[in-house]
């Protein structure tokens, strides 16, 4: 019988399955709009508001740590809801930052939820509640 991981590894490949799981709806949506040609701006969006999420992430821990001025937390939102939150977990994760405060991670959650709603929408219910 295989030994199961335990300690900090245990979490990390929990952490990393949570992640795929978040991000099968808005990569597998974004990739079949791209590969049937309506469009690809929902891949290059997601890609590029993830990227600047995990480096305004990073610039705040590290602002956070020398006490300097810090990225608003509006921001960091705003950029979570433009597509990078995919971004903003994994900051959260490797900077240790932002994980711990309640009203930030309420509204972080309330953020993946109505992107995985607009998937759901898109892929499965084609209501298309955006156009109303």
């Amino acid at each position: 019988m295989p030994e199961q991981p335990t300690g900090p590894m245990r979490g990390v490949k929990l952490k990393l399955l949570a992640l795929l799981l978040l991000c099968a709806m808005p990569l597998g949506g974004s990739l079949s709009l791209l590969l049937t040609g309506i469009t690809r701006v929902p891949l290059l969006v997601y890609g590029v508001a993830s990227v600047v999420a995990f480096i305004l992430y990073g610039y705040d821990k590290q602002q956070a740590r020398h006490g300097r001025w810090r990225t608003p937390e509006k921001l960091l939102h705003g950029v979570e809801l433009l597509g990078g939150w995919p971004g903003a977990l994994v900051a959260q994760q490797v900077f240790r930052h932002k994980t711990r405060k309640v009203s930030f991670q309420v509204w972080f959650w309330l953020i993946v939820a109505v992107h995985q709603a607009i998937w759901i929408d898109v892929l499965f219910l084609k209501i298309t509640f955006l156009n109303l």
